[in-house]
């Protein structure tokens, strides 16, 4: 028996040198050194834990199929969309943009190969009641078609008229069809598909899931679709922070409610929303694409405001790190402020350097995050920065009470971002986001005018106050410090 007991611990001993050194040799060519050093750090303290970690959720890409899936979408929909510009877009004039603007614009073009689009007119909403209302009274109006495309979407005694309006719409032959995460939306997809099935709506699930075993369109569990878009009839299109939810997520916080913030839009740039949809349901779902179908449901957009805007999707499917790129490029490129809400910080080295190089140059830089995370450790890990960003001179407010979940940027009431990423590595590189980018002066006040709200509900955090926190939470948040790659 000890024989057995030493043949296992020398088996043990030998495989896991055998894991640090071949992992050793492969993590570094496939990731950024600071994301490398974490993993291999997870790894030389628990060589088979961090193994099995690793092979789950490693891998920053997708697999080939789905990789070659969607470049034989784009290239079916390439004629397509080059019709949707000269048959929707022909009568909207190229928008004048001031010098920052066109190298945040023209850099977003060359990455996504969508530009900026004048003629648009947008409603900023935070109330999820009336968020609701407004969704719910476009889709009793539809003549055509509903898409919906969501991470969380849950049936409760708020969003239950939301199911209500899509059986209705469907019944009176209406398309409908949703698409949703298939672990944020898991209750929905086990639970709640019955009757929209049976009314008529279609809905297919992103990124599905099965227990110990990846699709071969999954690479890891963890890369999710994190967007929230709706569409109807290609003339209206919402997107923002906003799940389908009820505002305390179930009590998932102890009661606490999510505080979110979404648009409403009309106009051409519906359109660019309208192909990150179909994009999303034909890569997922394998129908063929019917290309004279989706041209005839295009509608002839008029001017409805003018607002101009711009469409940004990311995800692990590109070849680059949008939104993050351009985050990047407008500190670098900001003046006077910039003002950042997210729920969840979780900067990347390269954004972190550029908060840095704004703060020299001399540019006002605010953070906007929860004063408690509803995640314990993406919390601590965020609170991990603190300190380097208030030896910079950035100005912290912590949101009190419930869950500030808007993601919005603003830079020198020059530009402003809104949309679902958070400014976090994982919406960075792993999940896939869509984010709007505003150019207008009227729809930038509108953003910076929530920002203001949150600010006033917030508690700016004093360094010396910060500085007297214990002293093992100065430990802590230094270890998650480490490993805040891999969030």
């Amino acid at each position: 028996m000890q024989d057995l007991s030493t043949l296992l611990l020398w088996l043990y001993n030998l495989t896991s040198f055998c894991i640090r050194i071949g992992m050793l040799c492969y993590v570094p060519l496939k990731h950024e050194p600071p994301t490398a050093v974490a993993w291999l750090l997870a790894i030389n303290i628990w060589p088979w834990g961090g193994f099995i970690l690793y092979s789950l959720f490693g891998s920053t890409g997708l697999p080939r199929e789905r990789l070659r899936r969607r470049q034989t979408l784009l290239s079916e929909l390439g004629n397509a969309l080059h019709d949707i510009r000269v048959k929707v877009l022909q009568e909207v004039n190229d928008p004048v943009l001031r010098d920052q603007q066109k190298r945040i614009s023209y850099m977003a073009y060359k990455m996504v190969d969508m530009s900026p689009v004048a003629g648009n007119k947008m409603e900023l909403l935070a109330d999820l009641e009336e968020y609701l209302d407004r969704l719910c009274q476009d889709i009793d109006e539809a003549e055509r078609y509903v898409y919906l495309l969501y991470y969380i979407f849950s049936y409760d005694k708020m969003t239950k008229k939301l199911f209500n309006s899509l059986e209705s719409a469907a019944r009176r032959g209406v398309e409908c069809r949703i698409l949703v995460d298939s672990v944020g939306a898991k209750e929905f997809l086990r639970q709640h598909t019955y009757l929209l099935r049976s009314s008529g709506v279609k809905i297919a699930e992103a990124l599905p899931l099965r227990f110990l075993r990846r699709t071969s369109f999954t690479a890891r569990y963890d890369i999710r679709n994190h967007r929230k878009i709706a569409i109807i009839d290609g003339k209206v299109a919402y997107t923002g922070s906003h799940n389908i939810i009820e505002p305390s997520y179930n009590r998932k916080a102890g009661g606490r409610e999510w505080h979110d913030l979404s648009v409403r839009l009309t106009g051409p740039v519906v359109i660019q929303l309208l192909a990150v949809c179909y994009e999303d349901w034909y890569v997922e779902t394998h129908e063929d694409v019917p290309l004279d179908k989706m041209l005839y449901f295009l509608p002839r957009l008029n001017k409805e405001g003018n607002a101009i805007v711009q469409t940004v999707p990311s995800g692990p499917s590109m070849q680059l790190q949008n939104y993050q790129r351009l985050l990047v490029l407008a500190l670098l490129n900001a003046e006077r402020r910039v003002t950042i809400t997210t729920p969840y910080f979780i900067p990347d080295s390269e954004t972190m350097r550029a908060i840095e190089t704004a703060r020299i140059m001399g540019v006002e830089v605010r953070l906007i995050v929860p004063e408690r995370a509803d995640k314990l450790i993406v919390g601590s890990v965020a609170r991990a920065y603190f300190s380097p960003l208030l030896e910079m001179g950035v100005k912290i407010y912590q949101y009190k009470g419930d869950i500030l979940h808007a993601k919005t940027v603003t830079v020198d009431d020059d530009l402003a971002f809104l949309g679902t990423s958070n400014f976090d590595i994982r919406s960075f590189a792993l999940d896939f986001e869509v984010d709007l980018i505003f150019y207008s002066q009227e729809e930038i006040n509108c953003i910076l005018g929530a920002q203001e709200a949150y600010m006033a509900r917030s508690k700016l955090l004093h360094p010396n106050e910060w500085e007297k926190r214990p002293a093992l939470e100065r430990v802590v948040y230094g270890i998650t410090k480490l490993f805040s790659p891999l969030f």
